[in-house]
């Protein structure tokens, strides 16, 4: 696949194996990078993450140039975005980890701590899970239902529900991922979830929005 994907490293991602699924799924032209200009030459961008939520907004913020460069790339040219775990997160107006911490800013919504509702229930919500595709997801073909691998404490509610493409069930519904035109962020680990992520993100890197 002759792609130039841009894997976003801000000190804050699961870059190695993020990588490395990705040479798996098939892609040849994957760089690691925190340069804006090779972001602007992408064509496709990757925004892995993991941790808090703060650590990873001041750390993508921290980079001169590199927002204003997905901004233009993203929702100026219309790159294929994938955000990973907290990448995902990423995406909402805000987060509510450690006070309020503004996001992208790119999908409206927040990033709230996952509620115990029932006490069998254990947060961080860890392990394999359901994805269910939203009844509005569309016909994009890029999300299929299936089984991923989930590791976090702050889940993405965003404002319109249809910017939710998948759902999971953990002591009640949880967003696995948000949708809109070029962008997608998946709340599960793609490199974690075994033939169901490779397939992901097989799928992502033939991706034309």
């Amino acid at each position: 696949m002759g792609n130039r994907v841009a894997l976003i490293d801000y000190g804050a991602g699961n870059l190695h194996s993020v990588h490395n699924a990705l040479t798996a799924a098939g892609s040849e032209f994957i760089t690691v990078t925190d340069d804006p200009e090779f972001v602007r030459g992408a064509q496709r961008i990757v925004l892995p993450g993991v941790g808090a939520f703060k650590a990873c907004r001041d750390g993508l913020f921290g980079i001169p140039g590199m927002v204003e460069a997905l901004t233009e790339q993203v929702l100026g040219k219309g790159v294929p975005f994938l955000g990973i775990c907290v990448g995902m997160q990423l995406l909402a107006d805000r987060g509510l980890e450690f006070g309020v911490t503004p996001g992208l800013g790119w999908i409206a919504g927040e990033v709230e701590k996952i509620e115990r509702t029932d006490p069998a229930i254990r947060v961080p919500h860890m392990g394999w899970n359901d994805v269910a595709l939203t009844p509005h997801h569309g016909d994009d073909d890029l999300l299929e239902p299936g089984e991923a691998y989930f590791l976090h404490s702050y889940h993405f509610a965003p404002e319109n529900g249809h910017d939710v493409a998948a759902m999971t069930d953990h002591g009640g519904g949880l967003v696995a991922a948000v949708a809109r035109d070029n962008i997608i962020g998946v709340q599960f680990h793609p490199e974690k979830s075994q033939r169901y992520g490779l397939d992901l993100l097989a799928r992502f890197l033939e991706w034309k929005p």
